[in-house]
C-alpha cells in the first residue's frame, strides 16, 4: 500500500470516528430534550463514568453507571437546560486512543446551558458495534456565562477612561488609585500571591469581580523568591503555564525560583492585579445578615491593621498551614541550629560540618543535596517509606494525556477521570515508572532506604492528592545516596536526640552542626480554625485530601461556610480551576448561582 492509499484510508476512518461521535451526541441530546431515562442509559456501557464539572450540578460531581448517570442527568436537566450537543469548534479533533488500557474514541464536544456555554470529552469505546457505540467517560465542563465572558481578546476593554484622556488621569494613576481601596470594599480577598492568588485574581478581574490579593512577604513573587538557593521546578514549563500569559516560548524545561518569582511579578502587573504586599490576614468573622466578611488585614512591617468587608474570602496560601515543629525528644538539649525547611536559604555557611535532614520528600533530598553541594557532611533520617521516581522519563509519563493536543485540550483530558477510571490509570503509569526506575530503586533500597509505590500501587501522584507528600521526584539526590556521599539514617533507630546530634538506640551518636526538620505543615483547617474560628474550622472540616466522593475535600468549590473558599495546587491545577472558582463566584455576584439551586 503506498503512502497516498495509507492516507485516504487513514481520512476515511476519522471522517467515520467523527460520524459516530456526532450520532451519540445527537442521540444524547435527544433523549435529554425528551427525559428519555432508557434512552440515556442504553448511550454508556455497563462501566461508565460521568465527570460533571459544574455545568450541571454546580460542583465537583462523580458519577458511576449507565442508570445512576441516566437519573442524575435528568434531575438536573430540567434547571441546566442543556442542549446543543455537538463536536468542538477550534479544538483536536475525534480520535484513536488508548487509555487505562482499553481502545477509545476520544473526542471534544461543546454545548449551551441556560446560564453559559459548555466543553467536554466523550469517550467511546472503540470495539463496540458501530451502530451504536456505548460510552466509557463522559465529563461536562462550564467554560463560560452567557453575557458575562472574560474580558480577553475581542472582548477586551476599551480603555476609553484613560486612553487621550487629555487633562484627566491616565492608566498608572488610575491604577494606584484603584488599588488603595479608599472609596470601596473588595468583593473578593484572596490571601495568598502565590500561582493560586494570581491565577483566580486574573480570571476574576477579566470578569470584572474587584478582587484583592494579600501576601505577607514584601515583593511579588517572593513566595518562591525567599526559597532555598538551588530550587527549580520538578514538571515541565509547558505544562506549568498561568492563565492568559504563557511563559515565554525560550524558557528552559524546568524553571528556576528566581525566574518564576519574576515572572509572578510581571504577570501581576500585566494582568492588573490588586495586590498588597507585606500584609497578611489577622482574623476573619463571617457576618450572615450581611453577607460580608469582617476581615482584618495587618502590615506585616509596621503592624499597621485595618478592617476590610469583602463578600467572598479565598485561601489560597497553598494546600497547608504553618511550619510543623515536631516535639521530638531531646531536641531541646541540642546544641547546634535547629531550623525548618521554610527557613533554609542555601549550604554556603555550613561547608565542612555536618548536617541531618528529617525527612525524605522533596524538599528533604534537594536541602540534602544543596547542603552536600557546598560540602557539608549531610545524612537524611527517614521516617516512612517515601516513593523516588526520576524526573525524566518517569515524572513525565504523568502528562501523557497533553501529548499532540493544545494546552486548552490537554486540561480538559485531564480533568475527565472519576477515582476509579483515574485509580486504574495511575496503577499503569506507577508500573511503568517502576519498570523505568528500577535501577535506582534497588540501588536506593540496597542502602536501607523504604521505597514504595503508594496505597494499591497508584504512585506519587495518588500521594499528592490523599496528603500532598511522601514523593520525591529526583533531581540527583538518589544517586548520592546510592553512592554513600549523603548519608542514611532510620528514625526508628533513633532513641533520642541529644546536645551533639541524634543519639542512637546502640549507643552511638551521629554528630551534628545542623538539624533541619523536613516535617512539613500543619494542615489548612488548623490555620482556619486559628485565623477564623474553631466553630468555621468545624463547619467547614477537613481541606485537601479525597472525599467520600472521590473529589478533593473543600477544593475549589462552596463550602459550608458561605463566603469561603480554597484553592491551590500545582501550576496546572492552578490554572484549570482558577475558572471554575471564578466562575462560580461571579454566578453568586449575578444572582445566577441561586436560581440554580433552586
Amino acid at each position: 500500500m503506498g503512502n497516498t492509499d495509507a492516507a485516504i484510508l487513514e481520512k476515511s476512518a476519522a471522517h467515520a470516528d467523527r460520524t459516530l461521535v456526532q450520532e451519540w451526541l445527537t442521540r444524547f441530546d435527544a433523549a435529554l430534550q425528551g427525559s428519555n431515562p432508557a434512552a440515556l442509559s442504553a448511550l454508556f456501557n455497563a462501566d461508565s463514568h460521568w465527570r460533571d464539572m459544574y455545568a450541571f450540578t454546580w460542583t465537583l460531581t462523580p458519577c458511576q453507571g449507565p442508570d445512576a448517570i441516566a437519573a442524575l442527568l435528568l434531575d438536573k436537566q430540567p434547571a441546566t437546560k442543556a442542549r446543543g450537543f455537538t463536536i468542538a469548534q477550534d479544538r483536536t479533533p475525534p480520535r484513536r486512543v488508548t487509555r487505562t488500557g482499553l481502545d477509545l474514541i476520544e473526542a471534544f464536544f461543546q454545548f449551551e446551558t441556560a446560564i453559559g456555554r459548555g466543553c467536554g470529552v466523550l469517550r467511546l469505546l472503540a470495539k463496540e458495534p458501530a451502530a451504536q457505540p456505548k460510552a466509557f467517560q463522559l465529563m461536562t465542563s462550564l467554560h463560560e456565562l452567557k453575557g458575562f465572558e472574560e474580558k480577553v481578546g475581542k472582548r477586551r476593554r476599551t480603555g476609553e477612561a484613560y486612553s487621550r484622556n487629555f487633562g484627566g488621569i491616565n492608566w498608572k494613576e488610575q491604577r494606584a488609585a484603584t488599588q488603595t481601596y479608599t472609596d470601596r470594599e473588595p468583593t473578593v480577598l484572596v490571601v495568598g500571591g502565590g500561582q493560586a492568588g494570581l491565577s483566580l485574581a486574573a480570571r476574576l478581574t477579566h470578569m470584572e469581580v474587584d478582587t484583592l490579593v494579600i501576601d505577607r512577604l514584601p515583593r511579588v513573587g517572593d513566595c518562591w523568591r525567599t526559597r532555598y538557593h538551588s530550587l527549580a521546578l520538578h514538571n515541565p514549563t509547558d505544562y506549568n503555564h498561568l492563565p492568559y500569559m504563557p511563559f515565554p516560548p525560550n524558557w528552559p524545561v524546568y524553571l528556576s525560583k528566581d525566574m518564576v518569582a519574576d515572572w509572578f511579578e510581571s504577570y501581576a502587573w500585566a494582568q492588573e492585579i490588586n495586590f498588597w504586599t507585606s500584609t497578611e490576614l489577622a482574623s476573619g468573622h463571617y457576618d450572615e445578615k450581611s453577607g460580608r466578611w469582617t476581615a482584618v488585614v495587618r502590615n506585616s512591617v509596621t503592624g499597621e491593621q485595618r478592617t476590610l468587608h469583602p463578600k467572598h474570602l479565598v485561601f489560597a496560601n497553598g494546600l497547608v498551614g504553618f511550619p510543623h515543629i515536631p516535639d521530638l525528644p531531646g531536641m531541646k538539649a541540642f546544641k547546634g541550629k535547629v531550623m525548618h525547611t521554610t527557613a533554609f536559604t542555601n549550604g554556603a555557611q555550613w561547608r565542612g560540618k555536618k548536617a541531618l535532614v528529617l525527612g525524605t520528600g522533596t524538599s528533604a533530598h534537594d536541602v540534602a543535596q544543596e547542603l552536600h553541594s557546598y560540602g557539608a557532611h549531610t545524612t537524611l533520617i527517614q521516617r516512612g517509606p517515601t516513593m523516588v521516581l526520576s524526573i525524566d522519563p518517569s515524572a513525565k509519563l504523568t502528562y501523557g494525556v497533553y501529548q499532540d493536543v493544545p494546552l486548552d485540550d490537554g486540561d480538559l483530558l485531564a480533568m475527565t477521570n472519576t477515582l476509579p477510571v483515574l485509580t486504574r490509570t495511575l496503577q499503569l503509569i506507577t508500573k511503568r515508572m517502576v519498570e523505568n526506575d528500577r535501577k535506582m530503586i534497588d540501588g536506593l533500597v540496597a542502602r536501607g532506604f523504604k521505597w514504595h509505590d503508594g496505597d494499591d500501587h497508584t504512585g506519587h501522584n495518588m500521594m499528592i492528592r490523599k496528603r500532598y507528600g511522601g514523593y520525591y521526584l529526583d533531581a540527583g539526590c538518589a544517586d548520592l545516596i546510592i553512592k554513600g556521599d549523603i548519608g542514611l539514617l532510620q528514625y526508628e533507630d533513633i532513641e533520642r536526640f541529644n546536645e551533639s546530634g541524634a543519639l542512637l538506640k546502640d549507643g552511638s551518636v551521629v554528630p551534628a552542626d545542623l538539624i533541619v526538620l523536613a516535617t512539613g505543615f500543619v494542615s489548612q483547617e488548623v490555620l482556619v480554625g486559628k485565623l477564623l474560628g474553631e466553630d468555621t474550622a468545624k463547619k467547614v472540616g477537613t481541606v485537601w485530601g479525597l472525599g467520600p466522593d472521590g473529589e478533593m475535600n473543600n477544593m475549589w468549590k462552596r463550602t459550608a461556610q458561605e463566603g469561603l473558599w480554597f484553592v491551590g495546587g500545582s501550576f496546572a491545577n492552578c490554572r484549570i480551576f482558577s475558572r471554575y472558582v471564578a466562575l462560580q463566584i461571579k454566578a453568586v455576584e449575578e444572582g445566577l448561582l441561586a436560581k440554580r439551586l433552586q
